[in-house]
């Protein structure tokens, strides 16, 4: 081989070599590159409760389990738990997570602790209500973490107070409670609660029942707007319907598909204003308004995403709404 050869071989030798070696730089750097966007994406701490019901919209639509415990914590320092009256969306919503992942339910719990007596009543319920097959061996577990709520963990435990698909829905706490759960899976069986109660919207003797057949409807409006799956599942169920229930459950598929939300809000207080008219007594139950309006306000704005912002021509409430403010404007004038 001459001398020019020679070096030729050895050049196209060295550049193979170069552009491997190139290669494998290129490669191990990918890795590094993935990792640098994963840590840029990942979200910062919860500050404000305005970013936990962002998040807890739009979580069953992206799954993020392992930030629950976070999200948890944020709730207590924040005082979104401080009322369990008021806590119904958060604590569905926390049942709805430690449901729907079943193998990391204790560690999700878990990571929840250490936490002050007064909150742990929320941590009781969601395992309580979260529907897993083996809740009472997950709430075994925990009992000497939670020594102050032995009573009503006993109480859970022996069937003396009711989980989630068994709790009565004559009050704004269990409508919450429902729709925490579905934001947290999807699951059309709290929904299907839900729109059983629609036939409360048509009751004239019960100010509760019609104030919160009514709510659930404005609820299900709402949120079918903007929920392509939800506004098909009420679809889907509507001819299963009897007519008590698929009368305004088409006026809420309607009412969904074309925006038009306002006459169901008003159709409501005029329902009520006629019951305060004949004299019931219930429909002065004003410390019951404000419950009813903590749900509707709340609600309305996890599904409309404009917390603090003006909505349907009513402020947007977030988390435990102050009384004054939902009597102000659901409740009937005086």
């Amino acid at each position: 081989m001459g001398k020019e050869a020679h070096v030729s071989a050895r050049w196209s030798h060295f550049c193979w070599w170069a552009a491997m070696g190139l290669a494998v730089v290129a490669f191990a750097s990918l890795p590094m590159t993935a990792e640098a966007k994963r840590k840029a994406k990942q979200p910062g701490p919860f500050t404000k409760a305005e970013e936990i019901l962002h998040w807890i919209n739009d979580y069953r639509h992206h799954p993020e389990p392992k930030r629950l415990p976070a999200a948890v914590r944020a709730m207590r320092k924040l005082g979104l738990l401080k009322d369990i009256e008021q806590a119904g969306i958060y604590v569905g919503f926390i049942a709805g997570v430690i449901g729907s992942n079943p193998d990391k339910a204790e560690t999700l719990v878990a990571d929840m602790f250490p936490m002050p007596p007064p909150d742990q009543i929320v941590v009781v319920k969601a395992i309580a209500y979260s529907g897993l097959s083996e809740w009472k061996d997950l709430m075994g577990k925990f009992v000497e973490r939670m020594p102050a709520r032995k009573i009503v963990i006993e109480r859970y435990l022996y069937g003396k107070m009711p989980v989630l698909r068994e709790l009565p829905l004559d009050n704004p706490i269990a409508v919450d409670a429902n729709w925490g759960y579905y934001f947290a899976t999807g699951s059309s069986e709290p929904i299907q609660r839900l729109v059983g109660t629609l036939a409360w919207s048509r009751n004239k003797n019960n100010v509760e029942r019609l104030t919160v057949g009514s709510m659930v409807k404005w609820t299900l409006a709402q949120n079918a707007s903007r929920d392509g799956d939800l506004l098909g599942y009420l679809k889907t169920s509507l001819p299963h319907q009897p007519n008590i229930v698929a009368i305004p459950l088409r006026d809420v598929i309607e009412s969904a598909e074309t925006f038009e939300l306002s006459h169901i809000r008003k159709d409501a207080m005029a329902a009520i204003e006629e019951l305060k008219r004949r004299g019931s007594a219930a429909s002065r139950k004003f410390a019951w308004w404000g419950q009813a309006g903590q749900t509707v306000f709340a609600l309305g704005c996890v599904a409309a995403g404009v917390m603090g912002q003006v909505y349907m021509g009513v402020p947007c409430v977030v988390g435990g709404a102050l009384s004054n403010v939902a009597l102000k404007y659901l409740a009937p004038a005086p």
